[in-house]
């Protein structure tokens, strides 16, 4: 979401929110709707299988809100049909400086402040994950560094890292699988694929590589890994939420519109899962619980809710 600044006709719609000298701050961030793009007709995927009963479905979601805006149908059907159904949260989302600034009422957030943020986007998370049906139980925190996770997973998975948003260097969730373990890669793919292991999915969506954000490829990338080094990489299902400012368009709230496949993937094995009016309505619900997103992006955020989520089967494993 963040290529380059926007026009003020791209932000007009935040200007009741925020004060008029963060507009420019925001356009660069890419967080409005701007005008819908043009999109020549797209055939639509070809349907993807519905969860069943025998089913155990794992979201992995980088940051709270991730997990309705990809998946919250796909949870409600699975949980319809008898599944069991989770979700993981890597981050708090606590290096979202832009939604410190609202949250907070200062133009300067400190450490403090975004681990407020992280402490209420996660009260929030859950919020969203009780009304899509998630038990507790089911709804893991791992509480690493937001915008952090590509450093994490990378040559030097061993060595430990300080956020520059927190500015701490340890999960300080306490709510977290491992609170108090130090902020390195190692430790993430310890505690995701211990959540992998206690929940035994059968079922798991998680971001693609060709996702933009950072965070989301690398978690992904992770989940593929671990899912690998279990012999359960067919399994996987990728989702984008990141793929331009034109995608999804328009941005705004049409549920009535499909769902396209996103620009920065196009080659990928998309298969569409319908969502009918009732689950769609289930899933807006759910986004809005998110309220310190949608405070900042709602258009983009509710552009999500479409007659269908898409999800592709990474190149290698067959179909389930």
């Amino acid at each position: 979401m963040r290529q380059g600044c926007k026009t003020d006709e791209d932000v007009e719609g935040l200007r009741p929110l925020v004060p008029g000298l963060l507009l420019s701050l925001l356009a660069c961030a890419g967080f409005a709707a701007g005008a819908p793009a043009v999109q020549p007709p797209l055939p639509m995927p070809p349907p993807m299988p519905p969860p069943t009963a025998a089913d155990r479905v794992l979201v992995v979601s980088p940051h709270p809100d991730d997990e309705s805006l990809c998946c919250a149908g796909l949870l409600q059907q699975a949980l319809a049909a008898g599944a069991a159904v989770g979700i993981v949260w890597i981050t708090d989302g606590d290096g979202f400086e832009i939604d410190a600034i609202i949250a907070e009422h200062t133009l300067r957030p400190q450490g403090a402040a975004l681990r407020r943020l992280g402490s209420l986007r996660l009260r929030e998370a859950h919020a969203a994950a009780d009304l899509l049906g998630v038990p507790r139980r089911f709804q893991y925190v791992l509480g690493y560094p937001d915008r952090d996770i590509r450093a994490l997973l990378g040559p030097n998975r061993h060595l430990p890292l300080r956020s520059t948003y927190t500015r701490v260097s340890a999960v300080a969730t306490a709510e977290a699988r491992s609170p108090g373990a130090a902020y390195t890669g190692e430790n993430l793919a310890r505690d995701l694929g211990a959540v992998l292991d206690d929940f035994a999915p059968t079922l798991v969506l998680a971001a693609a590589p060709q996702d933009l954000h950072s965070d989301h490829a690398a978690s992904g990338q992770l989940t593929a890994e671990l899912l690998a080094a279990r012999g359960h990489a067919a399994s996987l299902r990728w989702w984008i939420v990141h793929a331009g400012r034109h995608w999804p368009a328009p941005r705004s709230y049409h549920p009535a519109l499909p769902l396209t496949a996103p620009p920065t993937a196009p080659s990928l094995d998309w298969h569409a899962l319908a969502i009918d009016a009732a689950q769609n309505e289930r899933k807006r619900a759910a986004i809005a619980a998110h309220k310190t997103q949608t405070e900042v992006m709602k258009p983009f955020l509710m552009a999500f809710v479409r007659r269908n989520e898409l999800f592709a089967v990474p190149p290698g494993p067959q179909g389930r």
